[in-house]
């Protein structure tokens, strides 16, 4: 029987800036890898799912 393995994350969003002339948004992403206790920041979603990812085929 194949043991049971569990990945859990906490994404937190943060506003960091707003484009005056565009209005757009950038935002601060912290990702938490809740096994590891390690937290990453990113500034795309991309970015922050590839983390997670990564962690998930790493374990």
């Amino acid at each position: 029987m194949e043991s049971l393995q569990i990945a859990s994350f906490v994404v937190r969003f943060q506003l960091a800036a707003v484009e005056k002339e565009t209005g757009k948004k950038q935002w601060r992403i912290k990702v938490t890898h809740v096994q590891e206790e390690r937290e990453t920041l990113f500034e795309t979603i991309e970015e922050a799912t590839a983390f997670m990812k990564s962690r998930v085929e790493d374990s």
